[in-house]
């Protein structure tokens, strides 16, 4: 559950922000989380199904002076599910299968907003 993940090159990245509910903590939605995502890493972590791996962090209110434009600017409690997947497409069909569905639900409703956005991959790399 917390080993290491390694993320292939031409993989597609999902990035799912979660606006907590004023009052919400993480505790408060573990249970929820853990079931959405281990109905993903069970159901879909196949070759037909497509997902690599995911990570889940929570805000923890510090903003890089060095890497943004506007340090001053503060963002609302969120948590942050980022996953993996060989293709969007693959994606797309297990956000709209009734089980992962039920489970999203679930942990919505400790939520004010959520947005999911897709990303491609253009370079990764570590250190030699």
């Amino acid at each position: 559950m917390f080993d290491p993940i390694t993320i292939p090159f031409g993989v597609v990245m999902l990035y799912n922000v979660l606006k907590v509910k004023e009052g919400v903590k993480v505790e408060d939605v573990e249970l929820a989380l853990g079931e959405m995502c281990n109905v993903v890493k069970n159901t879909y972590g196949n070759e037909e199904g497509g997902f690599v791996g995911g990570q889940v962090f929570e805000y923890t209110g510090f903003v890089s002076e060095q890497g943004s434009f506007d340090p001053e600017k503060k963002s609302e409690d969120h948590l942050v599910i980022i996953t993996y997947w060989k293709s969007f497409e693959q994606h797309e069909r297990s956000h709209a299968d009734a089980v992962f569905k039920e489970k999203f639900s679930n942990l919505t409703e400790y939520c004010s907003d959520t947005y999911e956005m897709g990303y491609k991959m253009l370079w990764q790399g570590v250190p030699e």
